[in-house]
């Protein structure tokens, strides 16, 4: 069995401007790094199209403040950078992965980890496996800087990590192995859950 911390994870989360497709507004990326958070980085950003009145009544950024900011195509090489990692973490994380790579092209995305799967399959009898629902259920919100708010890309990558970290963890016992993260079957045949999301 291998240790999950082997990996180096870096989670994600992406705010939109409400069209469809969703154009990314605002980026955060958390690392993990021998099963510890470390650096945050954050982008805020102007997209293509104007950020609708329902997505700005949602994470709050309106067009006025990202009207001066710079484009995703200025920041797309930091961005590469903070998204070299052996895994990808997010919540629902089909949105966040699409959104990415639409904007980065020819971006080879990791492994990923969906912590809304995850959190379906490691911690059963939930009422809701929404992100806020499950930062209440476990209090992963506790110590986080009173500026950041949830449904901003910041807040929700922090939170996520620590729930990735919980799970990982298992509250106190032993660590999981990157196999039972995986849901690989211990004889180490193929598993229907190879693609995480």
């Amino acid at each position: 069995m291998t240790n999950w911390t082997s990996l180096s994870y870096v989670v994600v989360d992406v705010e939109g401007n409400g069209q469809q497709p969703p154009d990314l507004v605002e980026l955060a990326a958390v690392r993990i790094d021998g099963g510890v958070i470390g650096s945050l980085t954050t982008w805020l950003v102007r997209p293509t199209y104007p950020i609708t009145p329902f997505a700005e009544s949602i994470h709050g950024i309106s067009n006025k403040q990202v009207a001066d900011l710079p484009s995703f195509d200025d920041v797309k090489d930091d961005v590469l950078r903070a998204l070299d990692a052996d895994a990808l973490v997010a919540h629902n994380a089909h949105v966040d992965v699409g959104v990415l790579q639409r904007k980065l092209g020819e971006w080879e995305c990791p492994e990923v980890f969906d912590t809304l799967k995850l959190s379906r399959r490691l911690i059963p009898h939930q009422m809701s496996y929404k992100l806020g629902s499950l930062v209440e259920a476990y209090k992963l919100a506790e110590g986080m800087p009173e500026a950041l708010k949830p449904h901003r890309a910041t807040y929700d990558a922090l939170v996520a990590a620590r729930l990735f970290l919980y799970m990982a963890n298992r509250s106190g016992a032993a660590p999981l192995s990157l196999e039972v993260l995986r849901n690989q079957p211990p004889d180490g045949g193929d598993s229907e859950a190879a693609t995480l999301f």
